[in-house]
């Protein structure tokens, strides 16, 4: 590769998280290197899963962890980082905070073994089972099994959102 795909989609990928109130490893050397993961996977897939996981191929089965994975909040809020260590805690990238291994949340199989494991007890949320979440301050709403660490429309904490029903 010639590195300026990584670069590109690098600066593209920071601008998008620092919108969103999310920050990128500030190891950069260390992000192009997960870059180079990230757009492998998309030409060999056609999406950008984790690099740090063994994707299956089939986007259905696959769609939990695509970047960026459904594993990405609760991985922030309990251990300052995700899996792969693209995204960080405002700690950590402020250097207050060392990183540390993060264990694996993705169920055996993928997520269509979880959702069918699961959609007993997630049944009344979204037809895929997954709870809908409110920005009680500016009414944004997105359904992901945690509300999302900071909203992506006024940037208010995650303690700002609660269950829409």
């Amino acid at each position: 590769m010639s590195g300026s795909d990584e670069r590109k989609l690098y600066e593209r990928l920071k601008r998008e998280a620092e919108a969103s109130g999310y920050l990128l490893n500030p190891d950069t050397d260390f992000v192009l290197d997960l870059m180079e993961g990230l757009i492998a996977n998309d030409r060999r897939y056609g999406y950008m899963s984790c690099p740090c996981r063994l994707a299956a191929g089939v986007r259905e089965r696959d769609r939990d962890m695509i970047c960026p994975c459904d594993y990405r909040d609760p991985d922030l809020a309990d251990f300052g980082a995700c899996y792969c260590a693209l995204y960080v805690s405002e700690e950590v990238a402020a250097g207050k905070r060392e990183l540390a291994s993060v264990p694996e949340r993705r169920p055996r199989g993928g997520s269509a073994k979880h959702e069918e494991e699961h959609r007993e007890e997630l049944v009344g949320f979204t037809r895929s089972g997954i709870p809908v979440w409110r920005c009680v301050v500016c009414g944004y709403l997105c359904a992901r099994p945690e509300p999302p660490l900071k909203c992506p429309i006024c940037k208010v904490d995650r303690d700002r959102f609660e269950r829409f029903a």
